[in-house]
């Protein structure tokens, strides 16, 4: 690619907005309206990059189209929403996003600068959109095509590399149609492009492109026949031991496998029939139950470790082992990208090991919102009581330990 950062010197910035609205540069005169729409449809184009420029694309917020400063007021909250266009969900999989406040002409702007994908197509509520020079579209069956061939071409995240051995017929065609591309794409899209059972697999990452049919690792995960056979690692080991030692005989085990829906449906059920609860007659008028710990924040935890683990040169499931003083949380895979094990509980960086899975855990409604479910969690817990949620990170894995609550066994407190 031509350039790959998401800084924009001031002398190229100046030359990109007085050139106009064009292929790369959309402006926008406040975040009023429709606006905010608008502008996630410009960074969906950018990112999908139909032109193959390899440049970033630039939304600049505070120009009419015309290019006059509007004189919009650029506040810290107008630049976090703009850069929160990046986590809210709405744009899958999650771009490479950049908003600043910048100077033009001697007055404050803000502009949101935008990396081409390495795996598009990218989508906006389950739309396409692309960019004909000035001019922002939805893509066509050709253009789904030239971004999918693309894809396959750099083939830069595991989660949407080909799987040798498999096909079309190792993918539930009915699981993928009815319960998961009607979510992921608008019904009125579907009905206007007739496209292929092929194209639409493609088009999801399900398969590699339409000429090479193979499932991906994402279709596995997501709507595989027998994900296992060929995704061994692809499982969650449970116990439940009693005690707080490992080499204790467990309680339970079970080997919690299947599609990610499968894996998900399957430990949430585990997680609530041991989260016992306690009945409170004593601190307050009316019979109050509680949970020995917050089910979202284990919910959280567990879709986290699902989603961030590693899939490849590791036959690791992730584990979860519930002690009576703790639960361990062990994702195989450590930190990824921007993410360091120095700055892994530092607010506002985060990265993707598999954005595309990312992607369809969102379109299948276990994910709300990218980046919050560590800091949700960690608030889940800090609110009902229990000790601070610890992590160990590793080059090799990341461990979440959730300490049980002091007291909580005790009828008297």
């Amino acid at each position: 690619m031509a350039n790959r950062s998401l800084k924009v010197d001031d002398d190229k910035l100046a030359l990109l907005i007085e050139g106009g609205e064009s292929a790369r540069v959309e402006f926008k005169e406040s975040l009023d309206g429709s606006a905010r729409g608008r502008i996630r449809e410009a960074v969906c184009a950018f990112a999908n990059d139909l032109s193959d420029s390899g440049e970033p694309g630039i939304v600049v917020v505070g120009l009419t189209k015309h290019g006059e400063l509007s004189k919009l007021a650029i506040t810290d909250d107008l630049l976090l929403q703009l850069t929160d266009m990046r986590y809210d969900g709405n744009i899958l999989p999650p771009p490479a996003l950049l908003a600043e406040k910048r100077r033009y002409r001697g007055v404050d702007i803000a502009v949101v600068v935008v990396l081409p994908s390495d795996s598009p197509p990218v989508r906006y509520k389950g739309t396409i959109h692309i960019r004909n020079g000035p001019r922002r579209g939805i893509a066509s069956a050709q253009d789904e095509r030239i971004l999918n061939e693309r894809r396959r071409a750099r083939d830069r995240f595991v989660d949407i590399s080909a799987i040798p051995g498999t096909g079309p017929t190792d993918l539930n065609r009915r699981q993928f149609e009815d319960e998961y591309l009607h979510k992921a794409v608008p019904p009125d899209i579907l009905e206007k492009n007739e496209r292929s059972f092929e194209q639409r697999l493609a088009a999801t990452k399900m398969i590699a492109s339409v000429d090479d049919d193979r499932a991906t690792l994402l279709g596995l995960l997501t709507v595989g026949k027998c994900t296992r056979d060929f995704v061994p690692e692809s499982y969650i080991q449970f116990l439940r031991i009693p005690g707080s030692d490992v080499t204790n005989q467990p309680d339970d085990a079970a080997e919690i496998d299947g599609t990610i829906p499968d894996i998900i449906r399957g430990i949430d059920e585990k997680l609530r029939s041991h989260n016992r609860v306690k009945v409170d007659f004593v601190t307050t008028d009316r019979e109050r139950r509680t949970g020995a710990y917050p089910l979202v924040a284990l919910q959280q935890l567990t879709r986290n470790a699902v989603m961030h683990r590693a899939y490849e040169a590791t036959n690791a499931p992730v584990r979860v082992t519930w002690f009576d003083d703790r639960i361990e949380i062990q994702n195989p895979g450590g930190p990824f990208g921007s993410v360091t094990k120095e700055n892994f509980e530092r607010g506002g960086v985060t990265d993707y090991r598999n954005p595309n899975l990312a992607e369809a855990m969102k379109v299948l409604g276990y994910v709300q919102k990218f980046g919050v479910g560590i800091p949700l969690s960690r608030r889940l817990l800090e609110e009902a009581g229990h000790p601070d949620l610890e992590f160990v990170v590793e080059s090799t894995h990341v461990l979440a330990v959730v300490k049980a609550r002091p007291f909580f066994g005790d009828p008297g407190r």
